[in-house]
């Protein structure tokens, strides 16, 4: 149970409600936002003070009832209540390592998707494995260390355009996507030094992750396209398409274009020139 964050948590998804989210009078002009603790408590029928030690991170574990009846006071999503779970400590949680080693059948795949940019990412944004399309589109990844493959950094520590991936449409709504999984993942696996230390570095590195991170946020929308700003090919719109690998909690990542659109014949393009024209 991470009582600090779980406090935290709950005080940001409070902070948020107005009373008429939760079916309250609104009544006389408030010195803070959102509800009161009190109303929380009230509508998650539990006390006042339990709810009050929660927020503060001096309570013990709350039950599952307990944080049932707290998610449907706070209207929490799916996602946010799965997460509610998981800093209580009331939910499966991963306290070893993430894992970085790419499962076989997958790597075959990889290279069997031509018409296709496809790579595997990590829980922490690493880029584990890739196919020449997606090196050609993104970025040659054989010619970074482990460390700058990180999309992550890529997002919020890149000092130019020749630091991370070419141009992308999408890069404010990825940066809080990049946010958001990034808490799920730190608690998954509160002991893993390596994510711990990337959401460490980025909090004092970059003032707009730190400001996106105390918002406390655990659910984005899914991307469904993006468009990359190419140096050779110019502007390639992708759909965008991410399957859960969950045995190793990574995501294939798959980049591709309607077939016979301009962005396919693209696509195609990039993958008859490869990254060593592009470089040169």
């Amino acid at each position: 149970m991470d009582k600090r964050e779980l406090g935290a948590f709950l005080r940001s998804r409070r902070e948020r409600l107005r009373p008429q989210d939760a079916g309250l009078p609104s009544g006389p002009r408030r010195r803070t936002p959102g509800l009161r603790r009190e109303e929380v408590a009230v509508l998650a029928h539990i006390s006042t003070e339990y709810y009050v030690r929660l927020e503060q991170g001096r309570a013990p574990r709350p039950s599952a009832e307990v944080l049932a009846g707290i998610a449907g006071a706070l209207r929490l999503t799916g996602a946010e209540s799965d997460h509610l779970h998981l800093l209580a400590g009331t939910a499966p949680s991963r306290t070893g390592l993430h894992r970085r080693d790419v499962r076989p059948s997958i790597l075959a795949l990889l290279d069997r998707l031509p018409q296709t940019a496809a790579f595997v990412m990590s829980a922490a944004f690493e880029v584990l494995a890739w196919n020449d399309l997606a090196a050609a589109l993104m970025r040659d990844f054989a010619g970074l260390s482990a460390e700058e493959r990180n999309l992550a950094r890529w997002a919020f520590l890149a000092a130019d355009a020749d630091a991370g991936p070419y141009g992308v449409s999408d890069a404010a709504e990825f940066r809080l996507h990049v946010v958001m999984e990034l808490r799920s993942a730190l608690a998954r696996y509160p002991a893993d030094p390596a994510v711990a230390g990337l959401v460490a570095e980025l909090r004092d590195a970059s003032p707009d992750f730190a400001r996106l991170w105390e918002r406390h946020d655990v659910q984005a929308a899914p991307a469904l396209t993006k468009t990359f700003r190419h140096p050779v090919a110019g502007e390639i719109t992708v759909d965008c398409d991410s399957l859960a690998l969950t045995d190793r909690d990574q995501h294939l990542v798959l980049y591709s274009a309607p077939q016979g659109s301009r962005d396919a014949d693209a696509l195609a393009l990039l993958n008859v020139l490869g990254t060593t024209q592009i470089i040169g």
